[in-house]
């Protein structure tokens, strides 16, 4: 990503070796340094770890006990333990400091070798404006948000990603867009689903044989679970406005009744726009879709897909100011026509109005998200990139549509100059081109070619046929085109004026108007940037304000020096496709992230590639499919699920193929083992698998989970883990161990990627020895090679030997925030993320006894106690005193809390995780809020409160509410909005009143509204 320096003043530790003392030994010599002399002053665990060492024995105490030790062991099942310490390559016993982590890790990306890349592929130079780098990339009130469930507290980011969704509609062509999707190939997979659930019945789906390699390959791999019949052919001239076409569609298109959609590249992986209108109406005639991957710059200047006929748009808005980081993240996009949306696939942003009457945002259509849906649902709402859509709105704002049309202008004429320039040396590709081109050299080998691009520190495409790709960026300069054109033509003398572009044919060139919206045109300087970024920051309540309590969301601190890392050039500059001798300090990150994971996890081998956890989860499925294929197991596909499982996994093992049977729980949140065996010997012959979350979501370790292991296997299926709660996890059991076959991680739960207010994530896999063979591989770049995978325990064949296809577009998924857990584990060690597991639980644990004199607890494990999360239960609230969960979530804001999970895994309950890194002071804030909110539910049950008008049904009261003229509640200003003392101090005003969802369904608005509504 963009580039920041490393750290100031850095002397290398080497320099002060003396012939006496190593002070680079992991020991000191004996009688060395006694007290510790000698150590860090900037040691990390103790900054990460919230509570101290005095505030941890009060917990204690107040359970019971004397040591995290004898918690640990009166929490977490003894025939799971763990009895040793980690054994984590590469990290010493002794303590680090942030300082000493930080240049470590710039030394390893300084073995990256940044050259210009001019690859293209769908990633792209880029610039991203420093007053966007500095006050949202690299700003905590931008990236430590959850998903906006809270809508009330979240008004920033969803008028940003409602900006996104306007954005992308406007230069598509097609009126409504959702609010992200993880990357291009996998919104080419969705768009595919998508058109398979519109045209039900249809399992046929076309792809042009000229998209992006890497997309065409995730969408093989989706059709494979999906059952659909996917085919990779080439569009016919006809179809492409080449020549006349036929009247028949059966002509053009195979078995049309069979076809539910058909997607092209516009423009295609060689640079070249096709008019596709004869293929729209032949499509359409055969009763399909049409769906174009295309490029949201490219249609600033050429005619948009919505207006050739296209049905659904699917792209990537990387090259809107987020860099290129090998692959990711970036925010891909989606886009459609009304009558589709009940079918488009993540999250859509809507508008409503507040209890006043004002205009509000929130996520619309929530019926479709899978914790509702479960085993219904047909895609995953866990596939956002809020965060990284939320750069490419600012970047469309800053820019205006005049200025981004600019950009688009200059690169467009860099191509031409390029075509010019290498006039006689080379056949250019015919046809109408945006910003790449096809080239044949006539007078040079294309080996030479590339070699004399390379050694002038260039990156050019390689397609394999004697041909080479140019795409050009907004970081284009005259001197990179100088110098492209000496290594294509071999001659360094070639000068002059440079030759423009033609103009673009009448179909191709854009006519209609877009990015009309004020507010694309109201901050183009950067004052009035900066004004704009900080009102929506104020608006949103993040973890710089206060917790984030969401149960399994795992909301912990994310260190400054972890989140440093993610903007230096040697990460962000960086194309996914460059030649792996540029890409050595990646390498090693790579191999130490797999090396730590694997023993973390007590697995052979992992894979980084999933770049979401719903990417992991599918992504094990997946491998567990190949692996029963592999065996003649053709007809396993009962994928068993108890009730006590993370929400988002029907949900991927419905896109994985599989068919969900429940399992029940008992009364304590246990899987109920007799309905489980009885469901394993029922489906015998076709069980696939368990999808089991450990600890399960009910907070639980359950002491029969080697047993319900076991019972599994017994029948032929495999364990998949969910690792939604591998922070209870780490240091003290290992999944591998337990008896699990494969396990996702969340990276952005448990290794402290931020959330970034609902993306992006990272979900790696970790699988034992006989699932490694199959895990997922790239078409354009091996994920094995690279990272120096072996064989381990036992294993027989390499990790990726038998690989399953692409599930990301990039082949280690996002990897510049993959920095972020390097640094995270480095700056821990064994012991620290030991002890950060062990407070999370005693945090959790502490809260809880607490608030049981207050509230119904419901499942623990033995002894009494939780995991790291426990659920409190408001159903009663409701027959007592008309109050539902929901009211109890409006009015922690105006305590300054954003509510914990609401009503999953049980309906009407609040699941709260604290993590380990929030101090003893906060959590007591926190429990004090929910004891004054339980007096203010038991005045209520008194008759001392009025039933229907009263603080929690009311709640949140805006400022305006408060200090409105009037006041005609029967409680008092003062109880309204500083409920406690403290509030006073830390008061965030929740910027608008309670949101009327049913009206924002009913009136389905997805784009920026007109200024006058506001």
């Amino acid at each position: 990503m963009p580039t920041t320096t490393p750290p100031a003043g850095h002397v290398p530790a080497a320099a002060f070796a003396t012939t006496k003392i190593d002070l680079m030994s992991t020991a000191a010599p004996e009688g060395a340094d006694p007290a510790g002399l000698f150590d860090p002053s900037d040691v990390f665990a103790p900054r990460h770890i919230g509570p101290s060492e005095h505030e941890i024995g009060e917990m204690l105490g107040a359970l019971g006990y004397r040591t995290l030790e004898e918690l640990t062991d009166a929490t977490v099942p003894e025939a799971i333990r763990l009895r040793r310490g980690l054994n984590l390559a590469g990290l010493s016993g002794r303590s680090r400091g942030e300082h000493e982590v930080l240049a470590d890790l710039h030394a390893m990306a300084s073995e990256n070798k940044v050259f210009r890349s001019f690859i293209g592929m769908g990633y792209y130079g880029t610039i991203t404006p420093p007053v966007i780098l500095r006050n949202i990339l690299e700003n905590p009130g931008w990236y430590t948000q959850y998903t906006p469930y809270q809508a009330e507290i979240a008004q920033g980011r969803l008028e940003a990603l409602l900006n996104f969704q306007t954005m992308v509609a406007d230069l598509t062509g097609l009126p409504l867009a959702g609010a992200s999707l993880l990357d291009e190939a996998t919104a080419a997979a969705e768009a595919m689903a998508m058109c398979a659930a519109v045209r039900e019945g249809r399992t046929t789906f076309l792809a042009a044989d000229d998209c992006h390699p890497q997309t065409l390959a995730v969408m093989k791999t989706r059709a494979e679970s999906m059952g659909l019949d996917l085919r990779i052919v080439p569009v016919p001239p006809a179809l492409r406005g080449e020549a006349a076409a036929p009247t028949q569609p059966d002509m053009l298109l195979p078995n049309p009744d069979q076809i539910c959609g058909v997607l092209v590249q516009y423009p295609n992986s060689s640079g070249t726009a096709h008019d596709y209108r004869p293929l729209v109406k032949a499509v359409h005639e055969a009763g399909a879709l049409v769906v174009m991957a295309t490029d949201l710059l490219a249609l600033t200047l050429l005619t948009p897909p919505g207006e050739l006929g296209a049905d659904i748009a699917v792209g990537s808005a990387q090259r809107f100011g987020v860099p290129m980081g090998a692959g990711g993240p970036h925010a891909a996009f989606i886009s459609t026509r009304p009558e589709f949306v009940r079918k488009m696939p993540g999250r859509i942003i809507g508008v409503s109005r507040d209890a006043l009457g004002n205009t509000a945002f929130r996520m619309a259509i929530q019926t479709r998200e899978q914790h509702i849906k479960r085993e219904k649902a047909t895609s995953n709402i866990c596939t956002a990139q809020a965060l990284l859509a939320i750069i490419a709105g600012m970047y469309a704002a800053y820019h205006g549509p005049g200025g981004l049309r600019r950009i688009a202008e200059r690169i467009r004429g860099f191509a031409g100059a390029l075509a010019g320039g290498v006039a006689g040396s080379c056949e250019v590709e015919p046809g109408v081109f945006f910003d790449t081109l096809r080239l044949r050299p006539l007078k040079r080998s294309t080996r030479d070619v590339l070699d004399a691009a390379r050694a002038a520190g260039i990156n050019l495409r390689d397609f394999g046929d004697g041909t080479i790709g140019v795409s050009f960026d907004e970081t284009t300069t005259r001197a990179d085109l100088a110098a492209v054109v000496a290594a294509v033509t071999g001659d360094t003398s070639r000068e002059g004026a440079l030759p423009e572009p033609g103009p673009l044919p009448a179909w191709a060139a854009r006519t209609s108007t877009f990015l009309t919206h004020p507010v694309f045109e109201s901050h183009h300087s950067e004052h009035e940037m900066l004004r704009y970024i900080f009102r929506l920051q104020g608006r949103d309540l993040s973890l710089a304000h206060s917790m984030i309590s969401l149960g399994s969301c795992t909301m912990k601190l994310n260190a400054t020096s972890e989140m440093i890392p993610v903007t230096w050039r040697e990460f962000g500059q960086i194309h996914p496709f460059a030649p792996a001798d540029q890409q050595r300090g990646y390498a090693r990150l790579y191999r130490d992230l797999e090396s730590w994971l694997s023993e973390i996890t007590g697995f052979a081998s992992v894979s980084l590639q999933p770049n979401a956890g719903s990417q992991g989860e599918y992504a094990g499925l997946c491998v567990i499919h190949a692996y029963h294929q592999s065996r003649g197991d053709t007809g396993r596909d009962i994928c068993l699920i108890p009730e006590s499982a993370h929400g988002t996994n029907p949900a991927s093992a419905i896109i994985a193929g599989l068919r969900v049977v429940p399992v029940a729980c008992d009364e304590k949140g246990n899987i109920d083992l007799a309905d489980l065996r009885a469901k394993a010997q029922e489906h015998k012959a076709a069980l696939a698998c368990l999808m089991v979350t450990y600890p399960s979501t009910y907070g639980v370790f359950e002491e029969s989970i080697r047993e319900i292991c076991e019972i599994i296997h017994m029948h032929g299926g495999q364990v998949y883990m969910d690792g939604a709660n591998m922070n209870a996890q780490v240091g003290l059991c290992r999944p591998g161990d337990i008896g699990a076959d494969v396990c996702h991680l969340n990276l952005h739960k448990t290794f402290c990627i931020p959330h970034g207010g609902g993306g992006p994530g990272m979900g790696p896999i970790g699988v034992a020895a006989h699932l490694a063979p199959f895990l997922p591989g790239h078409p354009v770049v091996s994920p094995f090679a690279e990272s120096g995978r072996r064989s381990a325990h036992g294993s027989h064949e390499l990790p990726g030997s038998r690989a399953i296809g692409p599930v990301s577009a990039a082949p280690y998924g996002s990897p510049s925030i993959l920095p972020i857990s390097w640094m995270y584990i480095a700056l821990m060690g064994a012991a620290g993320l030991k002890k950060a597991t062990q407070v999370a639980i005693l945090s959790a644990n502490y809260m809880a006894k607490r608030l049981a004199g207050h509230y119904p607890m419901l499942f623990t494990g033995r002894n009494g106690r939780n995991a790291h999360e426990f659920i409190v239960d408001c159903r009663a609230f409701d027959k007592s005193a008309g109050i539902k969960v929901d009211d109890i979530a409006k009015r922690l804001m105006d305590y300054g809390f954003h509510a914990p999970t609401m009503s999953f895994p049980v309906p009407g309950t609040l699941m709260i995780e604290p993590t380990e890194s929030e101090p003893k002071e906060e959590l007591d804030r926190f429990v004090d809020a929910m004891i004054a909110i339980r007096a203010e539910i038991r005045a209520i049950e008194d008759g001392a409160m009025d039933r229907a008008d009263n603080p929690l049904k009311n709640a949140p009261h805006t400022a305006p509410m408060v200090t409105a003229t009037q006041w005609k509640h029967p409680y008092t200003r003062e109880q309204a909005a500083y409920p406690l003392p403290w509030v006073r101090d830390r008061k965030f005003w929740p910027h608008v009143a309670r949101i009327d969802n049913p009206f924002g369904d009913r009136n389905l608005v997805c784009a920026c509204p007109p200024m006058n509504t506001y």
